[in-house]
């Protein structure tokens, strides 16, 4: 890949730089909750500051990610929460920030001209402007418009053909942030890997992990399907399966699980999270619904985790969200105590290595989701395409 980083761009200073950063981050109360990815911006922004730049930071925040706040916020639309407290937050940081509520204003003009060097402004979610997701051209050549050079250290959104991730690089020369460089190069990692190579895939949607579990099986030595992405494997074996999710359609599995290469747990937990049960995966009851992985699988995993020397791992091994977190973190506990390269992503995935205190035990921690997965699946993004195809 032709990327090019912005570390390596000497005249900073003086210049308007607008960075996409990646700040959709979950806030309760009013309060971030999570501050990963926000933390992962840091050394970003604080290379540009120290060269003397303009910064001019641009990013979107879901409702979702942010389903606690106040949706009549005078700074947001109806249907776009804001970024506001993220803002608060980077001033609370030590990080001076000047939180800019609209674009394309006269007193956000007057806001850039009185940027002295080294000053950062933060603008509103992206997503008050429909030509956002739209990738409105018209739209994205405001945004440049704004700036001298455009910066890409929003990695997990650039799996999206959004106008600031895609539209923006045509009408400015473009840099990768640091971070992303460092996405792009230990991802690249799993497609010449160390062996024995160990794949772990969990969560759910089984219609879209598909084709990355299809071009694995080429590269790995052990793929590991928990999750309620197993549940097709055990219907697929015609396992009772009970009221557990499942992907609904025929994916013709029986070639992968032939492969002697695909493994699914052999035991799960079912029930409620205040009254678990163990059960062998193929004694499933009518009733039952399938919520993690059990015990022995884990034993399995460990085994694997021992024999292998490069592991990736994208997903939960059970319903995180509802309580079923265990198999998650005793296999985070495992890997983290192998000297195993270890690269790892995905929300919950990420939350549960960062409740164990256990981020610096891996040798990559991925601010990817989607965007790590469509990587890993397609060796690109729209994102990288549009920073090595931009304006030079």
């Amino acid at each position: 890949m032709s990327l090019t980083s912005i570390a390596q761009e000497k005249n900073l200073r003086g210049k308007r730089v607008l960075v996409r950063l990646d700040f959709n981050v979950p806030i309760a109360g009013g309060k971030i909750t999570d501050d990963f990815r926000i933390i992962a911006a840091l050394p970003t922004i604080t290379l540009l500051r120290d060269a003397g730049a303009k910064i001019i930071a641009i990013s979107h925040i879901e409702g979702k990610a942010a389903a606690k706040q106040d949706k009549k916020s005078k700074n947001s639309a109806a249907d776009a929460p804001s970024l506001a407290p993220v803002a608060e937050y980077l001033v609370e940081k030590k990080v001076p920030v000047t939180f800019v509520p609209k674009y394309f204003t006269v007193a956000a003009e007057k806001t850039l001209d009185a940027m002295k060097d080294g000053d950062m402004v933060l603008f509103e979610n992206l997503r008050i402007n429909k030509g956002e997701k739209n990738n409105d051209e018209a739209f994205a050549q405001k945004l440049a418009a704004m700036a001298d050079l455009y910066v890409n250290e929003a990695f997990p959104v650039s799996h999206r053909a959004h106008a600031s991730i895609v539209g923006v690089p045509k009408f400015l020369p473009s840099f990768a942030g640091p971070n992303f460089m460092r996405e792009v190069k230990n991802l690249s990692q799993a497609f010449t890997p160390e062996r024995p190579f160990l794949f772990v895939l969990g969560g759910a949607k089984f219609d879209t992990k598909m084709p990355l579990i299809e071009k694995f099986l080429g590269l790995a030595d052990f793929i590991f399907v928990g999750g309620a992405l197993a549940n097709n494997f055990f219907k697929e074996l015609h396992y009772e399966i009970g009221e557990s999710t499942v992907s609904e359609g025929d994916f013709h599995l029986s070639h992968m699980l032939e492969t002697k290469k695909v493994f699914i747990p052999t035991d799960v937990v079912t029930g409620r999270a205040t009254a678990k049960k163990v059960k062998l995966a193929h004694m499933i009851g009518r009733k039952d619904t399938i919520s993690d992985a059990g015990p022995e699988s884990l034993v399995q995993l460990a085994d694997i985790v021992s024999r292998s020397k490069f592991i990736l791992w994208n997903g939960p091994l059970g319903n995180y969200e509802d309580g079923f977190s265990d198999a998650t973190l005793q296999l985070a506990d495992i890997i983290s105590k192998s000297r195993t390269t270890s690269i790892v992503g995905g929300g919950d995935t990420v939350a549960a290595i960062q409740s164990m205190g256990l981020m610096d035990k891996f040798t990559f921690v991925s601010t990817g989701g989607g965007a790590m997965l469509d990587f890993l699946a397609n060796e690109t993004l729209p994102g990288i395409e549009a920073l090595e195809q931009g304006k030079e």
